[in-house]
């Protein structure tokens, strides 16, 4: 039995792990409602006896479910959202054990984060993480959600990250980051986006960026759908936007862990995606895409081929990146519910002609099958990708800083902060610098033609 724990930090990171919790247990009750704690829902719960408030292993015959709360740790510095989420119809799943939180902030700075709050939070976080594992049989990897343009989700976020690689460093960590869109209203996020991309290049075994912008072009498209054709969708036209974009990122999470949390034809261990995806260090970007987002009343109207396309359509990237337009280094195709494997490899065999991969990986193709479909879905199918074209996100990202930076416009805030200098920003700024040329360098490259061996 193997176990994953998700580390949530900051206001976004919050959110978008109160979606995932939610939905979680909505797919666990679904799919049985024997009350049963078995190893399934073990994957991402405890089973708490509330007379003692021990932990209830899974045993022979198994134990029935007393008490489930969430393998999470849940992180901020400002207690507003927090204290929402512990008073929800879901926060009885969450221990104050497991919350770490302060009142002031972090201000939008991501040397108040990374510094100031890491270092007085250091010790706080080691522990409550350190309890969560020991409640654990064997975990399995760590999921770290949070944003990339605040101070507290991009500066305590990658600190949290970088104390979860130095104290756990055989754990794989998936971090899932939200990039800012190119309008927001925190003037500072390009330096803030620039630092923790540094960190998270370094510390992350996978990385699944999200974009904002992407994340909020889906939710108007659906807006825009009429109302008698949707039925069950993930992005809800009568609730705020916020909570359809977070479902969407939750939606992401549910299906990269599927494989864990429910039986399947062809089950892929979350492991495996690193294994499989990431051919060198700094390749460890994944561009997740999904299909549908929403579901027609009919599911016959819309033939399964069109599913496997439409994953690789730059309108279902949750990141904004034309991945027909990149080279890919490998990719992954997650299918949950009524499809067979023979469709998943007819339809590989349909895309490799019209997708290009790289001249030395040209079959990386990963595929998973889980029979347990998503809520109210009868199948969906997530994409991985590892793919160049995630240069232009980057290259967005080294404009906007490049524009404050040229002028050393706000800087002071940052190097007011103890510990904190002008070279730890050379430094992200250049390391930017070498991933984007790194990406160009895969772009331009061309197979080597090796010459024969000859008889003497």
């Amino acid at each position: 039995m193997t176990q994953s724990i998700v580390v949530q930090v900051g206001q976004c990171g919050n959110q978008i792990g109160a979606q995932f919790w939610s939905e979680a247990l909505k797919e666990f009750s679904e799919h049985d409602s024997s009350g049963i704690f078995s190893e399934e829902i073990s994957s991402f719960f405890r089973n708490i006896d509330p007379k003692n408030h021990k932990n209830l292993r899974v045993y022979q015959p198994p134990a029935r479910i007393k008490q489930l709360k969430a393998r999470a740790v849940l992180i901020d510095m400002e207690e507003g959202v927090l204290n929402t989420l512990l008073n929800s119809k879901i926060g009885e799943i969450f221990s104050s054990t497991e919350t770490i939180k302060d009142v002031s902030g972090a201000g939008n700075n991501w040397a108040t984060g990374y510094h100031f709050y890491g270092n007085v939070y250091k010790e706080k976080i080691c522990d409550v993480v350190r309890k969560e594992c020991e409640a654990c049989d064997c975990v399995q990897s760590f999921f770290i959600l949070h944003s990339m343009g605040g101070g507290t989700g991009s500066g305590l976020g990658t600190r949290t990250l970088s104390i979860l690689a130095d104290e756990f460093p055989d754990i794989y960590r998936f971090v899932i980051p939200v990039f800012p869109s190119t309008n927001d209203d925190v003037i500072t996020s390009p330096y803030n986006t620039t630092l923790a991309i540094n960190q998270i290049s370094m510390h992350g075994d996978c990385i699944i960026p999200i974009e904002n912008e992407s994340l909020s072009k889906i939710c108007e498209l659906a807006k825009c759908a009429k109302v008698d054709t949707i039925r069950h969708n993930i992005v809800d036209k009568k609730e705020k936007a916020f909570n359809s974009m977070n479902r969407l990122v939750a939606k992401v999470i549910l299906d990269i862990t599927a494989s864990a949390r429910f039986a399947g034809q062809l089950n892929v261990d979350i492991n495996e995606i690193s294994m499989n995806l990431v051919p060198f260090p700094r390749a460890n970007y994944l561009i997740p895409s999904l299909a549908p987002l929403y579901t027609p009343k009919v599911p016959q109207q819309r033939h399964l081929d069109a599913i496997f396309s439409d994953v690789f359509n730059p309108s279902n990237s949750l990141c904004g990146s034309d991945v027909r337009k990149g080279i890919f280094l490998s990719n992954a195709i997650l299918a949950r519910g009524k499809i067979q494997l023979s469709d998943i490899r007819r339809n590989i065999d349909r895309l490799s002609e019209q997708l290009n991969f790289i001249y030395w990986n040209r079959d990386g193709w990963k595929t998973g099958l889980c029979s347990v479909p998503p809520t109210k879905q009868l199948y969906s199918v997530l994409s991985l990708s590892n793919n160049t074209s995630l240069r232009y996100t980057f290259e967005n990202v080294k404009s906007r800083f490049y524009r404050l930076f040229s002028r050393k416009a706000h800087l002071h805030h940052y190097q007011n902060v103890d510990g904190m200098d002008l070279e730890q920003v050379n430094i992200s700024y250049n390391n930017l610098i070498e991933q984007i040329n790194f990406y160009d360098e895969l772009d331009n490259a061309n197979p080597i033609d090796t010459p024969r061996l000859k008889v003497i």
